[in-house]
Parts: C-alpha cells; sequence; structure tokens
C-alpha cells in the first residue's frame, strides 16, 4: 500500500510537470506565431512601411520649369507683337521695309522668350542667351517707334505725362492682352498708337532686365546641367563605393601624457 502511494505520488509530480511546461510553452508559441503574422503583414500587407514615409524626396536633375505662358514678360510681348502686326499694315505702305523689320523684331522678342522657357530644363545658359536676344529685338522695334514718331514730326510721350501714366497703369493689369488696347488700335491716329506701343516695350524690358537677373542669380547659386549631372552621379558613385579612410585617421592619437 505504501509503495502504491509513493508511485502514484511521483506519477501525480509528473503530471504537473509536464502541465506546467505545456502552459508556459504554448504563450511562447503564440506569440512567435503572432510576431511572424505580423511580421508578414508589415512586408507583405497594403500599408506600406513606417520607412517608406519619412524617405526623403531625391533632388531632381532637372527641376521642372513653369510654363512660359506664366511669364509676364512672355504675355506683355504677346500683346507688343499682336498690335505691332496691326500697326505696321495698317499705318505703313506695304512696300515699306520697315513693315517686315518691325514684325519680325515683335516676333523675334516674343519667341525667344519662348524657347528659352523651353531650353531651360537643360540649359540654363542658352536659357539666358535666348532670353538677351529677345530683350535685343524688343529694343531695335522699340527704337523703330521712335523713328516713326520722329521722322513724322508727331511728340514722343513724356513718360510722366498724363497719357503715358494711364497707359502705364492699365500695362500693370493680370492678365495682359490684346483686348485691353483693341479700341485704341482700330479708333486713334497712328501718334498715339506708337506712344502706346512704346510704353508696352518699355514695360517688357524692365520685366526681362528682372528675369535675366534672377537667371544670373540661379546659375550661380545653383549651376548648369553639368556641373548637376557631375555632382549627382559622384555622390551616387560615393554612395555605392565609399571611399576607404587613409591609414593616418585609422590611427588613434598617442597619448603624450604630460610630457613637455
Amino acid at each position: 500500500m505504501r509503495a502504491w502511494l509513493l508511485c502514484n505520488a511521483r506519477s501525480a509530480k509528473l503530471r504537473l510537470k509536464k502541465l506546467h511546461a505545456g502552459t508556459t510553452a504554448r504563450p511562447a508559441r503564440n506569440a512567435m506565431r503572432n510576431d511572424g503574422n505580423n511580421a508578414k503583414n508589415e512586408s507583405g500587407g497594403s500599408h506600406p512601411s513606417p520607412d517608406s514615409h519619412s524617405s526623403p524626396a531625391a533632388d531632381r536633375l532637372l527641376p521642372p520649369r513653369g510654363d512660359y505662358q506664366t511669364l509676364h514678360s512672355f504675355r506683355k510681348a504677346e500683346v507688343i507683337y499682336d498690335l505691332t502686326f496691326r500697326f505696321a499694315h495698317k499705318f505703313l505702305s506695304k512696300s515699306d521695309r520697315t513693315v517686315d523689320q518691325m514684325i519680325q523684331s515683335a516676333r523675334s522678342g516674343k519667341k525667344n522668350i519662348l524657347e528659352g522657357s523651353k531650353a531651360a530644363l537643360t540649359s540654363k545658359e542658352t536659357e539666358i542667351k535666348l532670353t538677351n536676344v529677345g530683350r535685343a529685338s524688343l529694343e531695335e522695334l522699340l527704337d523703330d517707334y521712335k523713328d516713326y514718331l520722329r521722322a513724322r514730326d508727331l511728340k514722343i510721350w513724356n513718360k510722366d505725362s498724363k497719357a503715358a501714366q494711364y497707359v502705364r497703369r492699365l500695362g500693370r493689369k493680370v492678365p495682359q492682352t490684346y483686348e485691353l488696347y483693341r479700341e485704341f488700335v482700330e479708333t486713334r491716329p497712328p501718334e498715339l498708337i506708337a506712344n502706346i506701343a512704346i510704353c508696352l516695350i518699355h514695360q517688357a524690358n524692365y520685366l526681362i532686365d528682372q528675369q535675366l537677373r534672377r537667371l544670373e542669380k540661379d546659375f550661380v547659386e545653383q549651376g548648369g546641367l553639368r556641373e548637376r549631372m557631375t555632382c549627382a552621379r559622384l555622390a551616387y558613385r560615393n554612395k555605392l563605393h565609399p571611399p576607404p579612410q587613409s591609414r593616418d585617421s585609422q590611427k588613434s592619437p598617442r597619448n603624450t601624457g604630460n610630457r613637455p
């Protein structure tokens, strides 16, 4: 009887040990299973990982450029072309070579601003050159209008006159379109229309000068495309293959103590 009791006690202890081991192992297995499921959801689920949210956007090699039609200088040059085209065909003789010269100068001022803005994507230098060509074309057109008035003994407005001040205020309206000046071109004498054109060209030249200063500043601060390409390529190579450290940098400085 005593031997039977001892045997039952031993078997009971063994069962308790197995039961305790099973209950402690099951949460561990469940925790491992949950960790695996969580890892699977993070890597293959629909939600992006936190790293994808925190990664900064890389600098673009070719920065986006604005639409040339949003440039005030282009919109002003477009109005000058529309006005000049009608002025030349209405008030100049068909055999006069000045007709083609004035229209081409007005067209060149407008088109070079457009081409410069489009070329800016790959060449800051080309943008500056073409914008400056447009500026020079409008300056030539300005002189043609002054020649027209001077050769016919017509008055050139002073910039502070009431008429000039009115046109200058009209030229500050946004957006600038030919419709703002259509009535003047169709109903007023050539002297007034030529002076309106002079005021508009002065405003366009001022806008282009501001634009050129900004382009020069951007070129000095950011460089051209070739320089950006070189910097981007070197940065990428250094990222893939970091340069080895020199032996001098690896050596720890010696402790000289209190030596003189």
